[in-house]
């Protein structure tokens, strides 16, 4: 008998969950879309997530910072978020749930914290929307049509108005791309609508008209026809690398900044949250994001440097294989690229272990790097050899890792992981460039060669980097409670 009620109440614990994690994302949807506030629970995206994964991430969110987040209690913090005035915002509700328990002595109640914890809000300049322009639509385009639009909301920060391609766009062409948008081998479906206007060679997203321009020049272009005025560029066509070539954009009507998502010559290589305040929009019109390798271990490289100092090191990525190599064996300018990429671990160079000092200088010439083509078709892995010059140990980087997970300016671009059993499957979706394996960590006896592993979702990781030095050029950098 006992043990039934014991039963009996985990069945009504389980409902009365259940029931509080609906209520949580209808608050947070409510949030997003009336106001403009976006919520996530430790990095982690709340919008358009189900039951399951609303609880997963609690639990994640609790083994984290090792103590109960409840969603009862994140519940209590949305809703008193959604009875204050706020501007628009992204703020994490795991951290502030862990803040509330933490300091819950000084405060009468819920609504009194929140109130505390986001009194600067209303401080921040209001943003006025951008218009952005896709100039190419593969791996990395359509990845950024995706969050763009997934995050549109009212269109407070940056707004997708126009793709452009090359050739002739008919219908045909239009369902083409429109289908590569709604679905997606590795990435799976697009939680929204695509549908095409061929009258106006147009994609229909979610509802929004996003113009289809064929150009073969940039500076044939006038974005202005289209009612696109002022709009960053995001070219990922890998076409145009260096400062000249790179300048045909702003010759344009209607564009103003570019944004290049591959490593750049002759102009600023960004990695964001590490360098990108080194640069101002008001004065700098062209930026690079760098490679997602770059970005992958530059956040970590510069922990360990302003933590213990690094004497040199090697880095070998173990990267997914990607559209310049071979389907199967041909001809290819490169040596060992020509193998079948599904058949083959393929050797390579790799320009990350220089790349690295563009946004940390204090590493130049410290770094070797190569790379390993794998048969994957995306989730990667890069491994730092390192020698410290001070000591450390296991649980001593490791916390050090946590630490800046947890909280600094490095919270979006570093993730810790707790899994021991996690695969290169396993990352894929993940927005943070940089996921800290704790687990496979090894440091040696002397305290002073530490080996990292940094696994790292070569597209979608590196695709949130670009959006968010995206929003830092086009100053639409929302309050953040991060």
């Amino acid at each position: 008998m006992a043990k039934n009620k014991s039963y009996e109440k985990e069945l009504a614990f389980q409902a009365d969950r259940r029931k509080a994690t609906t209520e949580f994302i209808k608050l947070a949807s409510d949030l997003w879309y009336d106001k403009s506030i976006e919520t996530v629970l430790f990095k982690n995206q709340v919008i358009d997530k189900n039951v399951s994964d609303i609880i997963n991430l609690h639990e994640y969110a609790g083994e984290f910072v090792q103590k109960p987040v409840s969603i009862f209690d994140s519940v209590e913090i949305l809703r008193a978020i959604n009875d204050i005035k706020l501007p628009p915002s992204k703020l994490d509700i795991g951290k502030l749930t862990y803040e509330y328990h933490s300091d819950s002595n000084d405060y009468s109640n819920v609504k009194s914290f929140v109130i505390d914890k986001l009194k600067n809000a209303n401080e921040t300049e209001k943003i006025q929307p951008k218009d952005v322009v896709l100039y190419g639509f593969g791996r990395i385009g359509r990845l950024l049509a995706r969050e763009l639009m997934a995050k549109t909301g009212k269109g407070t920060q940056m707004r997708l108005r126009a793709i452009v391609t090359r050739g002739e766009i008919t219908e045909e062409i239009l369902e083409k791309r429109a289908n590569l948008l709604r679905i997606d081998s590795v990435h799976g479906k697009f939680n929204g609508t695509v549908d095409i206007d061929s009258k106006n060679k147009a994609l229909l997203i979610n509802g929004t008209t996003v113009h289809i321009i064929s150009a073969s020049k940039p500076e044939d272009i006038d974005y202005t026809k289209y009612s696109i005025n002022n709009a960053l560029i995001i070219d990922n066509t890998g076409a145009y690398r260096d400062k000249t070539e790179l300048s045909r954009h702003l010759k344009s009507k209607g564009a103003s900044k570019v944004l290049l998502t591959a490593p750049g010559k002759e102009v600023p290589n960004i990695v964001h949250g590490v360098n990108h305040t080194e640069y101002d929009p008001d004065t700098t019109n062209i930026f690079s994001a760098a490679s997602c390798t770059t970005n992958a271990i530059t956040p970590v490289l510069k922990v360990v440097e302003d933590s213990l100092g690094i004497r040199k090191g090697h880095l070998e990525t173990i990267h997914a294989y990607t559209n310049d190599q071979n389907l199967v064996d041909n001809m290819h300018s490169k040596y060992r690229r020509g193998r079948a990429a599904g058949l083959n671990m393929v050797i390579t160079e790799t320009g990350a272990g220089k790349a690295v000092a563009k946004a940390l200088p204090e590493l130049e010439g410290k770094l070797t790097s190569n790379a390993i083509r794998v048969p994957v078709p995306n989730g990667s892995l890069a491994i730092l050899n390192l020698e410290t010059k001070n000591k450390t140990s296991l649980s001593a980087i490791n916390t050090i890792l946590k630490k800046y997970a947890l909280e600094g300016n490095l919270v979006e671009q570093i993730k810790y992981s707790l899994s021991k059993e996690m695969v290169s499957s396993d990352i894929i979706g993940t927005s943070a460039p940089s996921i800290y394996d704790s687990k496979a960590t090894i440091v040696n006896s002397t305290g002073k060669n530490i080996i990292l592993y940094i696994w790292y979702d070569n597209e979608y990781g590196y695709s949130h980097q670009v959006i968010r030095l995206a929003k830092y050029i086009s100053k639409v950098r929302r309050f953040t409670y991060y």
